[in-house]
């Protein structure tokens, strides 16, 4: 993101500044090729509004997730606890994430250990910019007649209950938004959540990320859309399943609003 200027906590700190909001960029976002695509949008975004904000660059650790996720509570309170210092060493009030399970674990389970955080996740940053009248889709002419569905991720909106803000994005292009048959509370998970992406599907079972592709695919859609890194790679394995990359794109809301405004020039 060398290009993109973004400053980091420390740079900041040693100027006796600080941000307005800090990003926390996440694992995926950090070292994914595809989600660092998400990662390089939200800072455009940020850039674009004005609001000052800063990232932890390499003093960024994995939030914990995949280890509480998978029974190691020990590693993740030392993983959290280091996260912790941190934030509160530089007196971080609020916080922006690119990822569901990083918003979810510093949101819901960091306060337990400590760490309290007004914590917001980017489409709900997105949202409220909309609101403001911040960003509008001026730049929206390429999403004009295209047939957009929405999936929703389980962190973002079972576990945190978050549907209309992705859906914000996407209702003020000129595009026609239409819900999978499981969506918002009764969403069909894509399977990262639940290890899917790191091990192969039980005998006899399909890959639930085929399922969840095929039932966005029946809506004959040219975007399917979400907002998790996870969520993308196992869309975008969906499609590939098909060969249906040129026809149906995968893009976070992020990237969508990126270029419906314009900023992707």
């Amino acid at each position: 993101m060398k290009d993109l200027t973004v400053p980091t906590m420390a740079e900041l700190a040693a100027k006796g500044e600080s941000p307005e909001i800090l990003f926390w960029v996440g694992c995926a976002g950090s070292f994914d090729e595809r989600a660092q695509k998400i990662t390089r949008d939200i800072c455009r975004i940020l850039q674009h509004v004005g609001i000052k904000y800063a990232v932890l660059g390499t003093e960024e650790s994995c939030t914990g997730d995949p280890a509480k996720r998978a029974g190691n509570e020990f590693l993740f309170q030392m993983q959290a606890m280091t996260n912790i210092q941190t934030l509160d060493a530089y007196e971080i009030k609020k916080i922006v994430t690119g990822c569901p399970h990083c918003f979810n674990t510093i949101k819901n389970e960091y306060p337990g250990l400590g760490g309290n955080y007004e914590v917001i996740h980017h489409s709900q940053l997105i949202q409220q910019l909309i609101d403001e009248g911040k960003l509008k889709a001026e730049g929206g002419e390429s999403f004009k007649g295209k047939k957009i569905t929405f999936h929703d991720p389980c962190y973002l909106g079972r576990g945190n209950n978050v549907y209309e803000a992705p859906r914000a994005a996407l209702e003020i292009l000129d595009a026609e938004l239409v819900e999978m048959k499981r969506c918002r509370s009764n969403g069909l998970c894509c399977g990262a959540g639940g290890a899917q992406m790191f091990k192969e599907p039980e005998k006899g079972v399909k890959d639930i990320n085929i399922e969840r592709i095929d039932e966005a695919l029946s809506l004959q859609p040219n975007i399917v859309a979400s907002s998790c890194p996870f969520c993308m790679t196992m869309l975008s394995d969906g499609v590939k399943n098909y060969n249906k990359e040129q026809e149906v794109k995968v893009l976070d809301i992020a990237e969508i609003t990126v270029k419906a405004n314009g900023l992707d020039r």
